[in-house]
């Protein structure tokens, strides 16, 4: 009996150590290099392992498994372990990455590979298409974080040229690139409340979106390229190069500003403050911020070294939004806008390390905006001091001149 019992125990422990074994490999790419990582798991277990520095993986698995090679950018791998100890694995390649340029980088060969910072890449046009934002302001707000650009009705002239900033400073440490090429500033200087006060920031909303082909928008590491200009980061604006023929698009757009029957006498109010077609008693006035934009592309080749010759031109005609108060003399909305932008971006190679190149443009903008009137003491909002103002006083000054005499009172 205690031979039987031995025979038993011996039997158990050979299958089971038939049942589990140690199974060793290499893991390599197609190139032979080894892949550090790598997570090795056996199907339909949660047994599993990651490969080190050199590729090499160890698991302990059954001899009849199935053992499952994934990594992120390779295709996934079953092989059975078939009782074998020892065996190699080679990952294909399952996605292909485009390679990134950063143009407008001081180091020429500088590409996204060697940039430990990340580089937003906008498609303006995709942008402008899905959510019907008519100027570059708006469409860098919509997509790019920690981009600021929204309108400041009644602030100066801010209204006419949006101030833009990144990351919370100043508009003017923000660089602004063409094509690589630094943009200028406005001759605005933001002094009336706005954001970004006693700063002259870059007017980007003068490009067409429909001449440029896509955004680049660089934040953390920038002033290191290049230098003070760029504290809170650069934008650079690619424009369109393309040469095959005309592309063109129409926009329009309104906002429902309708308030409904009724609420005058649910609220004792009367929203009296808009004369005309304009007016606010929920019937007459259902409709405000009427936007209309057309613009045309079109690009030609110059020769067959790649020369080319794109144009840009725009229309933006946009109204005012209403959204007043009691008073008939304040009203808060978005500015009217009718303007007119042309670009034109060009190259002309010459040989292998010369090329001619330029681009430019000529805009047109007319802004209607509201400000802050009001009135003297309506409603309680004592913002005049009249005790401050002499009412009484009257002044007479003598001037005498040569063959002249004034007299102001």
């Amino acid at each position: 009996m205690k031979k039987l019992y031995t025979l038993i125990l011996c039997l158990g422990s050979f299958m089971f150590s038939y049942a589990q074994q140690v199974v060793k490999g290499n893991i390599s790419d197609a190139s032979g290099m080894p892949i550090a990582g790598v997570n090795v798991v056996e199907k339909g277990t949660t047994n599993g392992a990651i490969s080190d520095f050199d590729g090499n993986f160890s698991i302990s698995a059954n001899g009849n498994s199935i053992l499952v090679f994934s990594y992120v950018g390779y295709d996934s791998k079953e092989i059975a372990v078939n009782n074998r100890s020892t065996f190699n694995v080679t990952l294909d390649d399952g996605v292909s990455l485009d390679e990134v340029m950063l143009v407008g980088s001081r180091s020429p060969k500088r590409t996204a590979i060697d940039t430990a910072v990340p580089v937003d890449v906008i498609n303006v046009a995709d942008i402008a298409s899905n959510t019907g934002k008519v100027e570059v302001n708006e469409i860098l707000q919509y997509a790019a974080p920690s981009f600021n650009a929204s309108k400041q009705s009644g602030s100066d002239g801010a209204d006419h040229i949006v101030p833009a900033s990144l990351r919370g400073l100043g508009p003017d440490q923000t660089l602004v690139l063409i094509n690589g090429k630094r943009r200028h500033q406005s001759s605005l200087v933001n002094i009336f409340g706005t954001r970004g006060r006693g700063n002259s920031g870059t007017d980007l909303n003068a490009i067409p979106a429909n001449a440029i082909k896509r955004i680049e928008v660089l934040r953390d590491g920038a002033s290191a390229q290049y230098g003070s200009d760029a504290i809170a980061g650069v934008i650079n604006i690619v424009l369109k190069d393309n040469t095959d023929g005309f592309t063109g698009g129409i926009t329009y757009g309104a906002y429902s500003t309708a308030i409904g029957d009724g609420w005058e006498e649910a609220t004792g109010e009367t929203l009296s403050n808009v004369e005309g077609e304009n007016r606010l008693d929920g019937k007459s006035k259902s409709w405000d911020g009427e936007t209309v934009k057309i613009d045309a592309n079109y690009g030609v080749s110059l020769n067959d070294a790649g020369g080319y010759m794109n144009f840009t031109t725009e229309f933006l005609s946009r109204q005012n939004t209403l959204r007043p108060g009691f008073s008939w003399r304040q009203g808060y909305g978005s500015a009217g806008v009718d303007g007119f932008n042309f670009m034109i971006n060009s190259a002309l190679p010459i040989n292998d390390n010369t090329e001619i190149y330029a681009f430019g443009g000529r805009n047109y903008r007319d802004t209607d905006a509201y400000a802050f009137s009001r009135d003297s003491f309506a409603n309680g909002d004592n913002r005049s001091v009249p005790s401050l103002y002499l009412t009484d006083l009257h002044l007479e000054l003598p001037l005498t001149l040569p063959m002249f005499r004034f007299r102001l009172v």
